[in-house]
């Protein structure tokens, strides 16, 4: 899909971005490929340990080709106000939205992989305007998401180093390019790795960060975990707390049954070809996520779905990524990468950080104050996943007005 945007001469201006509508005869094409699936036998087993299970895919499958709409996902983008700008040679798309709410606090939300700007769409309204929601108009944000780039409508890179302390520093330029001199930084998953490196690299104006999945493994235990990945981790750590063991077992978990998209993607992202052949295989890809987030996608799929977290939001997600052919460039942020997931990152800032209950693993207190010398709020919740914002918007956005309340 191409789009165009205004004309101008400075390719660093701020330029609105009409939202490419997918030609109809694509769309049909993405049905006719859907429908010609060749499946595999099923698995062996009972569970998700073979990976994402035939019977979800194939409903996954039968929803997309002939329930779904295939432009839920332009209208709900197109129904917000998106720009683009030039920064570091590369074309950056971001949605801009003001609250009607004066002394509203800008902030900058990264998503994730597989997400996208959708993961965060629910977020908007109550942030921007969060008299409408309950809250008081003291809560409110400007709020800018950016695609990432390789994602979305943002350009592909064609030049390496487009990892998250390159990305930090082009959030920095993107939201002073805005017209704001201060601000706060929030993301999860990869948007957690981006304000980390946004609160190491401590630009001017920036206040402090948010993150619902932080970094505060301890330096022996981040050791271990990546050893164990290869079989040669040794005995366990000692001397652990009873909540910082369970958080232990739970990454020991991660790393050894559910970190294999990432690795294949941080070491071969080039050899995924069929992410941009074959939509079920992307989509398949797409929900081979952390156990956890996994089961609540297939609960969607299920007729019962957990939160906001519906199949059409699902699908909305998937369609966004097939259209624009962002299967293997999003993937290749994982080769790029040179930053631990979890381990600790040297924050001085102000920080704060909500652990929902789902998370790939739960946040020790006495981790994150270790981590996280200025740390200005910290919550444990009962609910929500690894994709918060997405799953449970009205949460999410509780979270980010309780965590900066105090800089207002």
């Amino acid at each position: 899909m191409s789009a165009t945007t205004e004309k101008t001469t400075d390719p660093t201006a701020i330029r609105t971005f009409p939202i490419p509508l997918a030609p109809e005869a694509e769309l049909e094409a993405l049905r006719a490929r859907i429908t010609a699936t060749r499946w595999p036998d099923p698995e062996l087993v009972a569970d998700f340990s073979q990976g994402v299970q035939l019977a979800v895919m194939q409903e996954l499958a039968r929803y997309w080709a002939t329930e779904y709409d295939l432009r839920r996902h332009e209208r709900r983008i197109g129904a917000l106000p998106n720009f683009v700008t030039e920064i570091d040679g590369l074309d950056i798309h971001f949605i801009h939205v003001r609250s009607p709410h004066e002394n509203a606090l800008p902030v900058i939300i990264t998503h994730g992989w597989p997400g996208s700007v959708i993961e965060l769409l629910n977020t908007i309204d109550p942030l921007t305007n969060p008299t409408a929601h309950g809250a008081s108009a003291a809560d409110a944000f400007d709020v800018v998401i950016p695609s990432m780039p390789g994602y979305g409508y943002s350009g592909k890179p064609r030049d390496l180093g487009w990892g998250p302390e390159r990305m930090a520093r082009a959030w920095d330029a993107l939201i002073k390019r805005l017209g704001y001199q201060e601000y706060v930084a929030q993301g999860g998953d990869w948007g957690a790795l981006v304000v980390d490196m946004m609160g190491v690299q401590a630009p001017p104006g920036l206040l402090a960060i948010h993150t619902n999945m932080a970094g505060v493994v301890p330096a022996d235990i981040w050791i271990y975990l990546a050893r164990d990945v290869f079989g040669a981790a040794g005995p366990p750590p000692a001397g652990l707390s009873e909540e910082e063991n369970r958080t232990f077992e739970q990454l020991k978990f991660f790393f050894e049954r559910g970190v294999g998209y990432g690795v294949q993607m941080g070491t071969r992202p080039q050899t995924m070809y069929g992410l941009a052949d074959s939509p079920v295989a992307l989509a398949s890809w797409m929900i081979n996520h952390d156990a956890s987030s996994y089961q609540d996608i297939a609960d969607a799929f299920a007729g019962h779905p957990v939160g906001s977290l519906t199949r059409d939001e699902i699908l909305d997600n998937i369609t966004y990524t097939w259209l624009t052919n962002t299967g293997v460039s999003s993937a290749r942020l994982y080769w790029e990468n040179t930053v631990g997931f979890f381990n600790v990152k040297n924050v001085a800032i102000p920080a704060a950080i909500s652990t929902f209950a789902k998370e790939i693993y739960k946040v020790p207190r006495s981790w994150a104050e270790q981590a996280y010398p200025n740390l200005i709020y910290f919550n444990q919740l009962d609910r929500g996943n690894h994709f918060a914002a997405w799953q449970e918007p009205a949460l999410f956005t509780a979270e980010l007005r309780a965590a900066f309340r105090s800089l207002r």
